[in-house]
């Protein structure tokens, strides 16, 4: 199947076609065949029964046996399972976050791992003049972070060859980029069972991080406070180790983990 331009909007016409293959099917009707979906979506039959044959292929179509009809895979449900439980992490953390937010007076963070990065489910913002910044949405590099260094520590070995592959660059003078002091780093994470950051990620700025587990024990999330380092000392960091794992392990908890 050949991609092309469509419309000039830098959008692939297969997969935009791909994409509407998919939201042809509703609670109503459930299953489909190849000669309404083309009616229906304008295309060519010898179209819709390739995108259709290409996403069965990909586990997000099925065909019914009996019929020919098609109708949603499960590959869609282990995707939007991820999406969901994204959201449960969310909404498990939040009590948490506040309570963290009110024991630190500095921004706390819910991150979870996408490639090489972390990616911010939710944030709330010190109610200091001077704060951390961060947007939900927003990717760091797993590596320089805290939150990063408290989900990386707990993967597997592929992972961690995959940001080594994608490159330890630097954001700061103080960003380590040597992949043994990377690996001694997510080995005291392991012992200690908390992540830091010190200027390592953004100038002037020191985060610590803890990892939150599902009912499996995967880690899937962690949870952070940053602050500046006027604010957030190095004595400062120490003292909030505690309430940090407390917040992490409480979402742990909230989400079926048991120890």
């Amino acid at each position: 199947m050949q991609d092309t331009q469509d419309g000039g909007d830098g959008r692939l016409s297969s997969v935009a076609s791909a994409i509407r293959v998919l939201k042809a099917f509703s609670e109503t009707e459930v299953e489909i065949g190849i000669s309404t979906l083309a009616k229906r979506l304008g295309l060519a039959k010898s179209t819709v029964h390739r995108l259709a044959s290409t996403l069965t292929a990909e586990g997000l179509l099925e065909q019914n046996p009996e019929n020919g009809r098609y109708r949603l895979g499960l590959g869609l449900f282990a995707l939007g399972a991820l999406v969901r439980r994204r959201m449960d992490i969310s909404t498990q953390a939040l009590p948490y976050l506040h309570e963290l937010r009110e024991i630190t007076g500095e921004t706390v963070h819910l991150a979870t791992l996408e490639q090489s990065n972390i990616i911010y489910l939710f944030n709330l913002e010190s109610h200091q003049a001077i704060r951390m910044r961060s947007y939900v949405g927003a990717r760091k590099p797993a590596f320089c972070t805290s939150e990063g260094r408290a989900l990386l520590a707990f993967q597997s070995a592929d992972v961690l060859a995959r940001v080594l592959k994608d490159g330890l660059a630097p954001r700061t003078p103080n960003t380590p980029t040597d992949p043994a002091v990377l690996r001694n780093t997510l080995e005291q994470v392991r012992r200690e069972g908390h992540a830091q950051d010190d200027e390592e990620s953004e100038v002037g700025m020191r985060g610590l991080a803890a990892p939150v587990r599902d009912h499996t024990g995967q880690v899937i999330a962690a949870i952070g406070v940053a602050g500046p380092i006027q604010r957030l000392t190095k004595k400062a960091l120490r003292g909030f180790v505690a309430p940090v794992l407390q917040a992490a392990d409480g979402v742990s908890a909230r989400l079926g983990y048991q120890p």
